[in-house]
């Protein structure tokens, strides 16, 4: 009877020792036969029970499914945006912590886990586009930590927290990837757009240096430094980085024309005169400097003219009339500027009441009243 007894025991413990393992013995039948949502069903089921919750097996097998799950168009459907994978990686990581990187099933999550990389990204931008940031930052962290060292992700990642306006998380993740010794135009771009979006005047300027020292013969971030001295009121600074600009972008006619607005600033007229003249010279299209030649060339006319007036009879009678001549020919010279500038923006106001005067000086007073209507419309 002992022995007997002995047997029936045995017979029972192997019975529930089989009933533990079963659903995870039918989610493995179920996925090889390809029906996924029944295996889906069993190995949930598995992961729920105190027996088999501790066996690396069982969640490689959930990996496996939800992982195949993920990867199909039809099982796929029953999955929210992202929920493949997010199980498929906890699955691997769960059978990697009991399994150990070397163990059986520990060594097959390790490889998993590389090929899960792909369609955690994927479930990144698929969340990315659907305006689901949050999700789409849970799935490129995800892909982050399946491969620490690959940017895309972090990337990404910094990408959706911009978009939902976070833009301290995003800073985070440019700055990891700086410390990766990631470089791109675009990354910089983004930062600076931060800063203006904070109208973080300092940070702007920060990234645009950081930006230089990256890439150093980059134009547009050379215009961006011009630009924030010039706003800065850092004129005299500006010339050098405006010099190095114009090197690196010598067919660039807007250069030239702030540089003669900057030397203009600087008391330094005929240098300003020679600056004007080059960016016509490589445009003549420039609006900028097309007027502010005129503008050039009429102060030089008012000049001679102030000059004369101020003269006492004598002296007028000696040397007036040559200065008045002297200023005619120069409101002469600022004609053809003023008229090219008012062909390119008819309706400056600075251009038309520029044109009237000089059009009084000459005498052609029929179009100096075409201006006078011209600005009388415009103030209607």
């Amino acid at each position: 009877m002992k022995k007997i007894l002995l047997t029936l025991v045995a017979a029972a413990t192997l019975h529930t020792a089989s009933a533990q393992n079963s659903a995870v013995t039918n989610a493995i039948l179920f996925q090889r036969q390809g029906t996924l949502d029944k295996a889906r069903t069993e190995i949930d089921k598995a992961v729920q029970n105190p027996k088999t919750s501790t066996k690396a097996k069982t969640w490689y097998t959930r990996g496996e499914i939800y992982d195949g799950m993920a990867a199909s168009p039809i099982y796929g459907k029953a999955l929210g945006a992202g929920e493949g994978a997010k199980i498929a990686f906890e699955s691997y990581q769960k059978a990697i912590e009991l399994d150990g990187k070397d163990g059986e099933f520990g060594k097959q999550a390790v490889a998993k886990m590389d090929n899960l990389y792909g369609l955690a990204l994927n479930a990144g931008v698929e969340s990315y586009n659907g305006k689901n940031f949050d999700e789409a930052i849970k799935s490129y962290q995800m892909a982050q930590q399946i491969r620490p060292q690959d940017t895309t992700a972090y990337l990404y990642a910094a990408y959706a927290a911009e978009a939902k306006q976070d833009f301290a998380s995003a800073k985070a993740t440019y700055s990891k990837l700086q410390a990766m010794n990631y470089k791109s135009p675009q990354m910089y771009g983004r930062l600076l757009q931060i800063a203006r979006e904070e109208k973080n005047d300092a940070e702007a300027m920060k990234v645009v240096e950081q930006a230089l020292k990256a890439y150093p013969n980059n134009k547009a971030f050379m215009l961006e430094e011009l630009n924030m001295y010039l706003a800065a009121g850092r004129g005299k600074e500006a010339l050098d980085k405006i010099d190095r600009a114009i090197a690196a972008d010598p067919t660039n006619s807007n250069l030239y024309a702030v540089k003669g607005s900057i030397l203009d600033s600087n008391k330094q007229p005929e240098q300003a005169l020679a600056a004007y003249r080059k960016a016509v010279e490589v445009n003549p299209d420039n609006f900028d400097a097309q007027f502010n030649m005129g503008v050039y060339n009429y102060n030089k006319a008012a000049e001679n003219y102030t000059k004369a007036s101020k003269m006492d009879m004598a002296s007028y009678q000696k040397s007036g009339k040559k200065l008045e001549a002297e200023g005619k020919k120069y409101f002469e010279q600022a004609l053809p500027h003023f008229e090219k500038a008012l062909q390119l923006q008819p309706d400056d106001r600075a251009t038309i009441s520029s044109l009237q005067k000089v059009y009084v000086r000459l005498g052609r007073n029929a179009d100096a009243e075409k201006m006078n209507a011209k600005l009388e419309t415009l103030k209607k």
